[in-house]
């Protein structure tokens, strides 16, 4: 497998992000191949889909001003995460644990990093829809079926640092199903499947980098997935009766 860096403009707001990726290559004498997958920052998305709020035309409630106090955060960025977030189970410093879109994440996915000052950043909108029509486009324009993933980054529990996280996926299917198959000593898997999708957002994430590289785009190619029209994010996602840290929250 390999993964290239895409270097590209600084993004705005309403900008033709397809165009920008596909004239990004070029630059890098990159040419598409079919099952190329193409890793886009969700930052990237969300700044050209204007999904940047000015935390100065945040009016903090009450209980946004609590939790700013209890966890040294802006009470404006507070107020974003207590509205964005369908549940929040508590924080530290500078973090809240939220449960957004059926995603365990830190402060609904909202983030200050790689934004202009005095502007969060908020999710895309809807991801798989997003991911969805940039492959439709990038076909149109370059007759090339590719995959595309939605990179965001996310902390594990008792891990330091971030890792990549898959919030939509376009193209392939983005979980192996390894209970079929046996180990080294066959013996059959009972439990195990795969996030084929986490795995390749780690790769571009590893790539992206978290401060000033101006990489939103990562190239995956002959990467070991299987590619098929019609799956998505959702087939990512577990009950959360069947998640051994939501089950263990609400046991204790």
């Amino acid at each position: 497998m390999h993964a290239l860096a895409i270097r590209t403009p600084i993004l705005k707001q309403k900008d033709d992000l397809v165009t920008i990726i596909l004239e990004s290559l070029k630059e890098h004498k990159v040419e598409l191949k079919d099952e190329d997958i193409l890793a886009i920052s969700s930052k990237a998305i969300a700044t050209v889909e204007a999904r940047l709020v000015p935390l100065e035309r945040v009016f903090p409630s009450e209980k946004a001003k609590q939790v700013a106090h209890r966890h040294s955060l802006e009470p404006g960025f507070s107020e974003l995460v207590l509205k964005e977030a369908d549940k929040i189970y508590g924080g530290v410093y500078k973090a809240l644990l939220t449960l957004k879109n059926g995603i365990l994440t830190v402060n609904a996915g909202i983030d200050k990093k790689n934004a202009p000052a005095g502007y969060a950043a908020l999710w895309p909108s809807n991801p798989q829809d997003v991911a969805d029509k940039i492959r439709t486009e990038i076909k149109q324009r370059s007759g090339r079926v590719v995959g595309v993933v939605i990179v965001d980054s996310q902390l594990a529990p008792l891990r330091m640092g971030t890792r990549g996280l898959a919030l939509a996926v376009s193209g392939f299917k983005p979980v192996e199903d390894c209970r079929d198959k046996k180990d080294l000593f066959q013996k059959p898997l009972v439990i195990t499947r795969h996030s084929m999708g986490d795995d390749l957002a780690s790769t571009a994430h590893l790539l992206m980098g978290e401060t000033n590289g101006q990489t939103p785009v990562v190239l995956v190619r002959d990467a070991p997935v299987t590619f098929v029209d019609g799956v998505g994010a959702e087939e990512m996602k577990i009950p959360q009766r069947e998640c051994v840290y939501m089950n263990a929250f609400q046991s204790v």
